[in-house]
């Protein structure tokens, strides 16, 4: 679609395209986000590199060659990380936030440690020993990022995980809670109906439902009490 406003002036073309995302997983992160994102290529050592791939990618966009669709899809994936990471640099000191915590080495550490490893028998101690750092020290820095403690964000993904695995896997409830690090399934059932406002069983039931937003609504619902 070609658009045209105003007149006389250079020529200006604005470049759009979109990336999707999984919905249960994508809210801790998204959440954090402002709006809009403003990152100036031009500013930093790998902007020559962002520049020139954004133009192979426009040039390319409409190639029929082999594997030309796959090339463009995975450029698009770095190009997206690399913008962030641009902009995570240039975050003010006094920022707060999930990317502001990203960014601190230890707080960072931490979260990709919860990431990467969720089922993982996590104490803040066992956290702590992992980045050097006291409990109380730790437990600070965490809550003055994210305003949540280390324990208390990693119950939150382990149950975004939970509700990814529900509406997308045929395992059931109890193969879902051990996957995730609950070693009894009603401690599980307790604390997703406390996240969701259902049980794990009638989540994956209403998010069958070809005509109700529901489970959409209740994801919606976790990530508010997860950013309060």
């Amino acid at each position: 679609m070609i658009s045209q406003f105003g007149g006389g002036g250079e020529l200006t073309k604005l470049i759009c395209g979109y990336l999707t995302y999984n919905l249960e997983l994508g809210q801790i992160f998204l959440a954090g986000l402002p709006p809009v994102i403003k990152v100036h290529i031009r500013d930093s050592p790998s902007g020559q590199w962002l520049e020139n791939t954004f133009q192979y990618s426009v040039d390319h966009a409409e190639s029929s060659g082999p594997g030309s669709s796959a090339v463009i899809a995975k450029l698009s994936e770095v190009l997206f990380v690399e913008t962030f990471r641009l902009y995570i640099a240039k975050l003010p000191p006094t920022q707060t936030g999930w990317l502001a915590g990203v960014r601190d080495p230890e707080v960072g550490k931490v979260l990709a440690l919860l990431h990467k490893q969720a089922s993982h028998p996590w104490t803040i101690a066992s956290l702590a020993n992992e980045v050097g750092l006291s409990r109380s020290v730790l437990a600070e820095r965490f809550r003055h990022y994210l305003s949540d403690t280390p324990m208390g964000y990693l119950t939150r993904w382990r149950l975004q995980l939970a509700a990814q695995a529900l509406t997308s896997t045929p395992k059931s409830v109890a193969e879902v809670a051990s996957d995730v690090g609950y070693e009894s399934e009603p401690s599980f059932n307790r604390a997703f109906k406390r996240e969701f406002g259902v049980p794990p069983a009638r989540f994956r039931t209403q998010s069958r439902s070809p005509r109700s937003s529901t489970t959409h609504q209740l994801l919606a619902n976790g990530r508010s009490r997860a950013i309060r």
